[in-house]
Parts: structure tokens; C-alpha cells; sequence
């Protein structure tokens, strides 16, 4: 007896269409992975790297670096009305938490020397924190005679350098916690600065908070 095999080599059309389609799904799933990747990649770059972003986090480091090179004996938080100044005073609690929309810290910007050292001289220069025109500001200048003059208004001149920090704010709010009705605080002020991004809209909440360190005398 003789038995007749019959080998099959190689594949059949159906099994080569199934193979295709499988390799056409796994390509599409990838492909599908890598562009939803890509897209949250340039979402959180867009986000990290927009100019509000990068604005508010300069202004926040300068906020923190200025308040701990500043005196915390002398410094002032301010109610701004109609470009009127005024101490944020507390009402009738020594210890309160009061609340204004500018902050005038007062530091030192030389070396120190016998001159600096004397106890009358309490900063040597001042930065004034305000929003005008919806925008964060900063004015430099030196201390005495500091930011505000006798009338309640802000000092100008040549010597005063004023910086813009972020643009398109629509709340400023500076608060800290006092320990005697003149006004003299603890040590800490805080800051919570809200803006909007001027190309998506989307409104954002900044809270800083800043621990004066220096006292002299």
C-alpha cells in the first residue's frame, strides 16, 4: 500500500490578510500612543513656557529674595486708593491679620561698613510692589526717603527704576500678620496674585509668601 502526502508551504490568502490586519491594528495603536504623547508633551510645554508662566514665577522668586533680604523691622504694607497710599493698620487687635495691595520692602544694597552699621540707618534702598494698569511693578530706589512721600502718593525722579513683572493681573493682594496697632508685623508677608493668559484665557492663582530675616537695629 502505498500512502500519498500532500505538503502545503508557505501561507494561505486568508491567513496572510489576518496577519495584515493584525499588523495594521498594533501600527495604528502606536502610532495612536505616539501622538496623544506628543500632543500632552506640547501641552505642558506650551503651559511651562508661556509667557504668564514664565512672568509669574520671576516675580514670585523675586518676591521671596527681596523679602528675605529686607528689614524686618521696617517695611509696609499699603491700602491703594485712587493712587492714595495708606498703612494697612490693624482695627483694634494688636495681633490681626491685615490685608492692602502694595508692599514697600526696605533693604541694604552696599557692603557693610562702619557707615552702614550705624543703628539710625535701618535699609539703604527700597523696592515698592504695586499694580497699576494691570501689571505687576516693582520701583526701585534708596532708602531714606522711600517709596511714598508726605501726600501718599508715589515718589518719581530719575533716580527711581521701575521694572514690570506680570502683565494682564487682574488681583494684587499683600497680607501679614501685625503685633502692635502701629502696624509692626511678625516677619512674614504674604502675596496672592491673580492673572489671566492672554492667548488661552485660562486665569491663574499665584500664592507666595516671603520670611524677612534681617533686623537692625
Amino acid at each position: 500500500m502505498k500512502t500519498n502526502k500532500n505538503t502545503k508551504n508557505g501561507l494561505t490568502l486568508t491567513e496572510m490578510i489576518l496577519a495584515m490586519a493584525t499588523s495594521f491594528i498594533v501600527l495604528l495603536t502606536s502610532a495612536i500612543v505616539i501622538l496623544s504623547g506628543q500632543r500632552c508633551w506640547s501641552a505642558t510645554y506650551r503651559r511651562n513656557n508661556s509667557v504668564l508662566n514664565v512672568e509669574t514665577i520671576a516675580a514670585t522668586a523675586l518676591f521671596g529674595t527681596l523679602g528675605r533680604k529686607a528689614n524686618k523691622t521696617n517695611y509696609e504694607v499699603y491700602r491703594v486708593q485712587d493712587g492714595k497710599f495708606t498703612r494697612a493698620l490693624p482695627i483694634s487687635e494688636p495681633e490681626e491679620v491685615v490685608f492692602g495691595n502694595a508692599v514697600e520692602f526696605r533693604y541694604w544694597d552696599k557692603e557693610l561698613s562702619a557707615d552702614v552699621m550705624k543703628t539710625e540707618i535701618t535699609a539703604t534702598a527700597y523696592v515698592l510692589l504695586y499694580l497699576e494698569d494691570e501689571q505687576l511693578k516693582a520701583d526701585y530706589g534708596t532708602y531714606p526717603p522711600g517709596a511714598i512721600d508726605e501726600n501718599g502718593k508715589k515718589r518719581t525722579g530719575n533716580d527711581i527704576k521701575t521694572s514690570v513683572l506680570v502683565q494682564n493681573v487682574t488681583s494684587l493682594r499683600f497680607s501679614h500678620t501685625t503685633q502692635n496697632l502701629q502696624g509692626q508685623g511678625k516677619g512674614s508677608v504674604r502675596m496672592r496674585l491673580t492673572a489671566t493668559d492672554p492667548v488661552t484665557g485660562e486665569e491663574k492663582v499665584i500664592l507666595a509668601a516671603t520670611l524677612l530675616r534681617n533686623v537692625w537695629p
